[in-house]
């Protein structure tokens, strides 16, 4: 994938693979925190989001914004969802609201002249300062939901007193089998890595939909941030990540459909598909999901191609009545 070296672009860099074949995401460099235990303060119009609206992590940071409520005092903008050899891309449709830069990275050299890595979304940026907050999507989340409570214009919490050890358990759960094991099993680079991914990413979304069986969300009858994380991933799975790892598959196995039985789809577990329903009406979560742009960044040459890019061809019914309510 190509990155920045000590801010020079390099293209076609290696693929983030371990000597093993296992798909290693990299650790995000911006790791500043917002409020009064963190560097930078809470002031309405100081901050601004970068975001892709294709990708799932950038997705749990717009539903947060949404849901509390900070469209005025956050303000938002887009980058191309395709993505190509020159990395996330502003355009004359999607422009960059504060500098008119051509690309993202340009945005991370005017942070860090020296940044070494790839530019990624979200981007948590200060404008009186200039420079990134944060670009860790889990830690965005957190304080958006938390520290961005007194601006928030929304009566809404998603880390509510008497949950936060069971939330922060189950968005480290979920993380690496759900959330990043689809890439991992996308992006696997050995027979070995992509068995180990796959077997472990439909162990996890079998056991969790057992758990949704008896209870609407993830911990229990609160929505928070865990279900925001799990239904990034969720409402991809059909129209992306259920199509990318074929492709990785047939290179290693030689079959035209190598997917194993197990191999479900998000329409073939029950509860599964309905709580994805449920959060999808939930309000303000239905104005972040965009699956034309989701669909069409899956398809781009910088990105895994995929058996189908209609996003039309996958019906989820996601305004269909989910029966979840009195769970």
């Amino acid at each position: 994938m190509s990155r920045l070296v000590e801010g020079e672009w390099i293209a076609d860099a290696d693929l983030e693979t371990d000597e093993d074949g296992e798909f290693q995401r990299q650790e995000q460099a911006f790791r500043n925190r917002l409020g009064p235990d963190g560097s930078f303060p809470i002031e309405a119009g100081r901050y601004h989001l970068y975001i892709c609206r294709a990708c799932p992590w950038a997705h749990r940071v717009a539903m947060t914004r949404a849901l509390k409520g900070l469209d005025d005092a956050i303000s938002l903008s887009l980058v191309q969802p395709e993505r190509y050899d020159e990395g996330w891309e502003f355009s004359d449709e999607h422009s960059d609201p504060l500098y008119g830069e051509a690309y993202l990275r340009e945005i991370y050299v005017r942070a860090d002249s020296d940044f070494t890595g790839r530019p990624t979304v979200p981007v948590l940026w200060d404008t009186e300062t200039e420079t990134i907050v944060n670009n860790e999507s889990a830690e965005i989340m957190r304080m958006l939901d938390v520290a961005g409570d007194e601006l928030a214009t929304r009566d809404v919490d998603l880390y509510p007193e008497g949950y936060r050890d069971e939330v922060d358990r189950l968005i480290d759960d979920i993380y690496d089998p759900i959330n990043n094991g689809v890439y991992r099993a996308g992006f696997a680079d050995s027979q070995a890595a992509y068995d180990e991914a796959v077997t472990e990413l439909f162990d996890a979304l079998d056991r969790y939909d057992d758990r949704l069986a008896n209870q609407r969300y993830l911990a229990g009858d609160r929505l928070t941030e865990a279900d925001l994380a799990m239904f990034a991933t969720l409402v991809r799975f059909d129209h992306v990540y259920h199509t990318i790892p074929t492709t990785f598959a047939k290179d290693y196995r030689g079959v035209d459909d190598p997917r194993p039985e197990k191999w479900k789809r998000l329409r073939d577990y029950d509860n599964l598909l309905n709580y994805t329903r449920d959060i999808y009406q939930t309000d303000s979560i239905d104005r972040t999901v965009n699956m034309d742009h989701i669909v069409r960044h899956y398809a781009s040459p910088g990105s895994p191609n995929l058996d189908t890019h209609d996003p039309d061809d996958i019906d989820l019914g996601l305004t269909e009545p989910h029966g979840r309510d009195n769970l």
